[in-house]
């Protein structure tokens, strides 16, 4: 046991917020302090998010600002999405990072650290994996000979699950299920976080009533494509039901959902569980069917409008939210027109909107990055603006 410091930076999504709490709860159980400040921390971990250029310049940003050259300067570790995306080569434009572990790595967290920290140095012991050929050393073999990096998990452990550890004493989220197999061609996420991977829907519920024997009340159901959920003969909607049983449980919700698997046995689901919230987030990215086609969605214009016909027949007065890329590769300003004219038709509640970034090895990257840079940023104001008045519309 030790009483080192850690503090956790999170970037990203609601799953990385719950793979921060994982790692907080694995690390207190092996007697580590999480800090609130980085100056306070021995050990300074960034969960990272690669969905989106921005975030990841943010990141680079951060570990820039961090290059000292104290010999005291604490054990740097990154982690998540781009630790998957990049692996070694993290070390070399951000030499000051010691350790690289992928999202199906974080059970290996408490351990990697240990290799820098029981023998009182952070370069006590050389980690990696696997060592690369001398020749691909860049920009020396000393840089990779002190460096730990692990990026070929498979499945997590179920137990980094069971610690109890929740940053909200009110709230918590529960991960359902990891990866996503849908492949949308802009999206980075099943090449960094793999295939669909469920959990079994009992331990589900094993974690869902240890965090109410806690006293939160309050939970949100999370994965990348929650509507896909399969545990032998329970489905999602099945899965709804059995949450709805829990006692104690006041309230729940969940994302995200894919349209493609969303079905009217969900809005019927949520219009009679009592504890669900009526709140639907349901991306649709793009109102032209020609992007969508490109974007790899499974869908059509006519399906989505139909799904959500659907939800507000069914859910009385239900949310409704959505995602949208704008500046998509070969996106034409008719395209555009199309995306506009579903938003105003829709009158989504609110809408999270951004301007399209290529991402290493997804298949959108291949198609380059047509639109120019005023034009995104055009088509962005507008789209935001739009959403802007309906959302303040429907508030009135």
């Amino acid at each position: 046991m030790n009483n080192k410091g850690v503090h956790i930076r999170t970037f990203g999504c609601q799953m990385n917020v719950r793979d921060s709490e994982v790692i907080c709860g694995l690390l207190k159980k092996e007697g580590y302090k999480i800090v609130d400040e980085p100056k306070k921390a021995d050990i300074l971990i960034f969960n990272t998010c690669s969905v989106r250029q921005h975030a990841e310049e943010k990141i680079w940003s951060a570990l820039g600002k961090l290059r000292v050259h104290s010999l005291a300067k604490p054990t740097i570790g990154l982690i998540g999405c781009m630790a998957q995306n990049y692996k070694e080569k993290i070390f070399e434009r951000a030499p000051n990072v010691d350790f690289v572990i992928g999202p199906s790595d974080i059970a290996k967290i408490p351990e990697m650290i240990s290799r820098f920290t029981v023998h009182g140095s952070r370069l006590s012991q050389s980690g990696n994996k696997r060592t690369p050929n001398t020749e691909h050393r860049t920009p020396s073999a000393e840089l990779f000979e002190r460096k730990i990096w692990e990026t070929d998990g498979d499945i997590r452990p179920e137990e980094i699950y069971h610690t109890g550890f929740y940053e909200d004493k009110n709230h918590a989220y529960v991960v359902i299920s990891e990866g996503c197999s849908n492949f949308c061609s802009y999206c980075v996420v099943p090449y960094v976080r793999g295939p669909l991977h469920n959990r079994n829907h009992k331990d589900i519920l094993k974690e869902i009533e240890g965090a109410v024997e806690q006293g939160i009340t309050r939970i949100t159901l999370l994965g990348q494509n929650v509507s896909a959920y399969k545990d032998n003969q329970v489905g999602f909607v099945e899965l709804v039901k059995l949450v709805e049983l829990v006692k104690g449980l006041e309230e729940f919700s969940f994302i995200t959902s894919h349209p493609k698997d969303t079905s009217a046995e969900l809005f019927k689901a949520m219009r009679d569980r009592g504890k669900l919230k009526k709140y639907l987030h349901l991306p649709v990215q793009s109102g032209s069917d020609r992007i969508l086609q490109l974007m790899n969605r499974g869908y059509t214009r006519k399906f989505y409008l139909g799904l959500i016909d659907n939800y507000r027949k069914v859910v009385k007065n239900g949310v409704l939210t959505t995602d949208i890329i704008v500046g998509f590769p070969g996106e034409t300003e008719d395209d555009f027109k199309d995306t506009y004219n579903l938003v105003k038709e829709v009158q989504f509640d609110a809408a999270y909107i951004f301007k399209y970034s290529p991402r290493p090895n997804t298949q959108a990257e291949k198609l380059g990055d047509g639109v120019p840079k005023n034009e995104k940023e055009s088509r962005h104001a507008l789209i935001l603006e739009l959403q802007k008045k309906i959302s303040k519309s429907k508030k009135c």
